[in-house]
Formats: C-alpha cells, sequence, structure tokens
C-alpha cells in the first residue's frame, strides 16, 4: 500500500482519496485507480461503469440519486475545478440531511467516493471542467431522484455562489462572485426540498 491517502469524513460513507503523484520535469504520473490498495484501505466497492462530463463555469449539476439501484461513485476533476457535494438521505442515518463539500481539481488530484444514499452533485468553479467518475452499478433510466441544490434547511455552502432564496431550487438570481450566472437544467430546478422529499411530495 502506501499509492492513496484515505481520509475519513464527518459523514460516515464519505471518503477523501488522495492518490500519490510522482512528477518530474517531464510532467507527472499518478494511479488513479488501484483495486488493491483501495481494499487495504477498506475500501471493498466493485465499479462497473465509468463516466465523464465537460461542463462550463458556474455550471451546477445536481443534486442526484438513484431510487430502486443506488450508485457508489468515485469522482475527480481531470481538468479545471469543481465544488463536490454529497447529502446524507439514508433513512435512520445519525446526519441524515447533512452534506460535505470538496474542492476536486486537475492540480490536487484528490478523488471524493460517495457511498449509495447520498444525493450528489458539483458546481463549476473554473472556466472549463472535465469530470469522471466512476460508479458501482449501472445507469438505469427513469431511476433517478433529486434534491433541491439550495434548500436552507440542508444549507450548502456553495463556494462563490451569491442570491436570496427564491423558495425553489431556481436559478434565477443568482451568480457567482465574478458575476457568472448559474446553469442548471430545468429538471435541476424543480427537485423537492428534503421535507418534501420526506414527505412523498
Amino acid at each position: 500500500m502506501g499509492q492513496i491517502k484515505v481520509t475519513k469524513t464527518p459523514i460516515e460513507g464519505l471518503y477523501v482519496i488522495e492518490p500519490t503523484v510522482h512528477g518530474d520535469e517531464r510532467g507527472y504520473f499518478v494511479e488513479t485507480y488501484n483495486q488493491r490498495d483501495m481494499h487495504e484501505a477498506g475500501l471493498d466497492m466493485v465499479f462497473v461503469q465509468d463516466n465523464q462530463s465537460m461542463s462550463k463555469k458556474g455550471v451546477l449539476r445536481g443534486l442526484h440519486f438513484q431510487k430502486q439501484y443506488p450508485q457508489g461513485k468515485l469522482v475527480r476533476a481531470i481538468r479545471g475545478a469543481v465544488f463536490d457535494v454529497a447529502v446524507d438521505l439514508r433513512p435512520g442515518s445519525d446526519t441524515y440531511g447533512q452534506w460535505f463539500g470538496v474542492e476536486l481539481t486537475e492540480e490536487n488530484c484528490k478523488q471524493f467516493y460517495v457511498s449509495p444514499g447520498f444525493a450528489h452533485g458539483y458546481l463549476v468553479l473554473s472556466d472549463v471542467a472535465e469530470f469522471c467518475y466512476k460508479v458501482t452499478d449501472f445507469y438505469h433510466p427513469g431511476d433517478e431522484g433529486g434534491l433541491a441544490w439550495n434548500d436552507p434547511a440542508v444549507g450548502i455552502k456553495w463556494p462563490q455562489v451569491q442570491g436570496d432564496y427564491p423558495g425553489s431550487g431556481s436559478a434565477a438570481g443568482y451568480h457567482l462572485a465574478d458575476g457568472t450566472g448559474l446553469t442548471l437544467n430545468e429538471r435541476d430546478q424543480n427537485f423537492p426540498t428534503l421535507e418534501q422529499l420526506a414527505s412523498g411530495r
């Protein structure tokens, strides 16, 4: 072992993973995933699919979760910078409704493992970001649910985001500190709050 550093977060099931980066005058080399090292660190998940997306500054994707086929996700930014967030939605959890966030950049090479049972999303902080993630279950059409990204009861502190809660997940009136507007798709702007989710509304 020794190729990765695994840090537990205050919320059980969320881990920040820092691989060893070998750099010299030519550039760098890093093992982005090693099953043996992960198992030795106590992380025994099995991944079945890799995904990649590209987004522009101010894009916020989330907060997403799977209803019947929950996925564990190992996420990282291979270009640019994002603020990545997970919210605990596990029934009976001592930290239900709590969130944890971490900045993932191409420079810090950090990864974030989000266990099944969390809502997940990220905000792009750089001009462009490319985001990669490994998942523990396949994509199932129609299985995705969501949580409002700006629910005041959850209280996520998105870096650089300014604006007042309009009573919904609408991005209207929100922007980054430099004036860049937030961009969310229509579906993500209509996700329920934690209270609505718990009550089945």
